[in-house]
């Protein structure tokens, strides 16, 4: 009887401490359950969070760059007024340009110069002379003038020719071609290329007169 409440007691105490252990292991598998479902809780929330942060940030960008292209569009449009409006100022010049050599007096003095300073850009012994067929009078009237001119600048002399086969179109506003040695060297000096070279010349103070000066401009034309 004794060995019978020994052996009772020894399966007691074992019953209890395999039930000590079993809720230590429970407690301990709870405990690892939690803090792995806690961290797999904040891994997904974080994955959210990454997610719109990312996509706010996308919706940042699209809004940073539509917003851009507005203001390139905008940009463009009014460089292309303002190149319209030279273009315009262009036209404008060159219609007065044409109508100049129906005042004679002025014409000839302008072809005087511009022949005197095609001598001057050459500075050759023998120089051919093309006009517009209709400006032949008036170029061979100028010529002594011209000459006179240019010996007083350059010292040195000259031989003239006036083309008087092959012409300058007529449907330009006037002006003259001076060539030497068969062609080879040339001054085209008509009233459209001065237009052009004064233009040229002058587009960037044109510009300023007209839409005022641009700090951010580093160059020039």
């Amino acid at each position: 009887k004794q060995w019978y409440q020994r052996r009772v007691a020894i399966t007691a105490g074992i019953d209890h401490e395999a039930e000590e252990k079993e809720t230590e292991i429970l407690a301990k598998a709870d405990e690892e359950f939690n803090i792995e479902k806690g961290r797999l809780v904040e891994q997904e929330k974080q994955k959210i969070r990454a997610f719109y942060e990312k996509k706010e940030k996308n919706a940042e960008l699209q809004k940073k760059i539509q917003l851009s292209n507005q203001q390139n569009q905008a940009r463009l449009k009014l460089l292309k007024q303002r190149e319209d409006h030279l273009d315009n100022v262009m036209v404008e010049a060159t219609n007065k340009l044409r109508v100049i050599s129906n005042d004679t007096a002025k014409y000839e003095m302008m072809l005087q110069g511009l022949i005197t300073q095609g001598l001057c850009q050459l500075l050759e012994p023998k120089v051919l002379i093309k006009c517009r067929q209709n400006d032949i009078k008036l170029v061979n009237k100028v010529l002594a003038k011209s000459k006179e001119q240019y010996v007083a600048l350059s010292k040195l002399d000259v031989e003239m020719k006036v083309d008087d086969r092959d012409f300058l179109p007529q449907d330009i506003a006037g002006g003259v071609e001076l060539s030497s040695r068969q062609g080879k060297l040339k001054v085209v000096n008509t009233l459209e290329v001065r237009l052009e070279q004064i233009v040229n010349q002058k587009v960037p103070e044109v510009r300023s007169k007209l839409y005022g000066h641009n700090p951010n401009r580093r160059f020039f034309d």
